[in-house]
């Protein structure tokens, strides 16, 4: 068996190449190869295990193999497996389209199912596009958004995402947005202390709205947590201002759930902890747990009216995936759901966020190479600084949060950096024991790596 495993391993390194990954880095080691996964854990080849801290990319909101989604899918692979979703439907995708407009906010009441994130990225900013084109606004082809932030990959969503290495060396493919400061606390743009802080890097969004509002369709933005471009994680009442600052102006806002969604802050969505109204919500990862694609995007009744009409008006939403509306995947959406309204994970959320946010202070105190812990919910996240005092970064080569991901599978967890910013991503099923021994064998690994 242990000659079979290798040999996967060596078949992978000959024929696959993984994403965002440098593959030079695995061309002797640092390959692994799962077997199974069950809750918190996945095993290796080895017969070793790892917790799986980041929720595999954020998807396992209820962690890994959940018998009541495997039946799901059984029962629904028993009847039929897929049909195009052009002039037909299923029962499925019908109730979980309820389902998720009774959940949201009251002004979206139409679903259009995707893919995965950044195809709802794609559908949101090419709904919000066409709808002043169909009403006859013809100069609204513009897009803000934040510095930092991170809606995809795609050409259209990286259009409208902050710079950085996964999109630098595409931006002459980007199409004209215009971006404005990230509401990044521990470094703010505009050198402000927390307490004194009235969200002046609001300013210049105010400062653009008024000069060019007649050009600009939508501003997209990350409730509550920029994942990719660092977990940074800002006030709701950041939320707040932006929506007053914007509801003065005909410019929709999109809201980007894919990471944020499905209670992990210990709202089901993030944008519930302020007052802010979106005119579209672009959801996916924890949708299905993880286990199969899926995206949707829900906008209002407005929007959809703007789309209806005679096929001779060229109103049409020319827009599409091969497996939208899937009946295996939005069953099994409707069982995620389930579980967590059944078993109350929201209810669980404040205590053990409060639980995680007490072990790392105490955890990490001694650490001098951490410099901000900043958390939401069961999201956390700790900066790794050079000089604590500056505020300055390690040298991008001496590549920090490589050491730490390398150190910790040593310690059983799956540990993957976003550059300098090392982070916690847990399911609502994680237990409290499971966090006291994780933050302990995080403790270790970070003395290991800078000791």
């Amino acid at each position: 068996m242990k000659n079979h495993d290798n040999n996967l391993l060596d078949l992978d390194r000959k024929y696959i190449w993984h994403p965002y990954t440098q593959m030079k880095d695995y061309k002797s080691r640092y390959h692994i190869l799962i077997k199974k996964a069950k809750g918190m854990k996945i095993y290796d080849h080895r017969g070793r295990y790892y917790y799986d801290t980041i929720s595999s990319w954020w998807c396992n909101i209820l962690g890994h193999n959940i018998p009541r989604i495997n039946r799901s899918i059984k029962k629904q692979i028993r009847k039929f497996e897929h049909v195009l979703f052009a002039g037909f439907t299923n029962k499925n995708a019908v109730i979980l389209a309820q389902k998720l407009v009774k959940m949201t906010h009251p002004a979206l009441e139409k679903v259009f199912y995707t893919d995965d994130g950044a195809t709802s990225i794609e559908a949101a900013l090419k709904l919000s596009y066409q709808y002043w084109q169909n009403i006859g606004i013809r100069t609204k082809k513009k897009f803000v958004f934040l510095d930092n932030s991170y809606h995809g990959d795609t050409i259209g969503a990286m259009s409208v995402s902050g710079a950085s290495q996964f999109n630098n060396i595409f931006k002459e493919l980007f199409f004209k947005s215009y971006n404005i400061p990230s509401p990044y606390c521990y470094r703010c743009p505009v050198k402000k202390k927390p307490l004194s802080c009235d969200h002046e890097c609001l300013l210049p969004l105010k400062k653009l709205l008024k000069e060019r509002a007649k050009e600009i369709s939508g501003i997209i933005l990350e409730p509550l947590i920029q994942g990719a471009g660092g977990m940074i994680i800002y006030p709701a009442s950041y939320l707040d201002k932006l929506y007053d600052i914007v509801k003065k102006y005909q410019i929709h806002i999109i809201l980007d759930e894919i990471a944020v969604g499905f209670g992990r802050t210990g709202k089901m969505f993030a944008y519930q902890h302020s007052g802010i109204r979106p005119d579209f919500i672009c959801l996916s990862k924890a949708l299905t747990n993880g286990t199969l694609p899926l995206g949707a995007v829900l906008t209002t009744r407005k929007v959809y009216d703007a789309f209806y009409g005679d096929y001779h008006e060229n109103k049409t939403f020319f827009h599409g995936h091969t497996f939208t509306g899937n009946p295996i995947s939005t069953g099994v959406a409707l069982t995620t759901l389930d579980i967590i309204e059944k078993k109350n994970l929201l209810g669980r959320v404040e205590s053990l966020s409060s639980l995680l946010n007490d072990l790392l202070t105490e955890k990490i105190k001694d650490i001098e190479y951490i410099g901000d812990l900043r958390q939401a919910g069961l999201v956390a996240a700790m900066e790794i600084v050079k000089d604590k005092q500056k505020k300055k970064l390690f040298p991008e080569k001496e590549r920090i949060g490589w050491k730490v991901y390398l150190e910790g599978l040593k310690h059983n967890l799956i540990l993957r950096p976003l550059g300098n910013v090392v982070y916690f991503y847990f399911p609502l099923t994680i237990t409290a024991s499971e966090i006291e021994i994780i933050t302990s064998k995080f403790q270790d690994v970070m003395k290991k790596v800078f000791n």
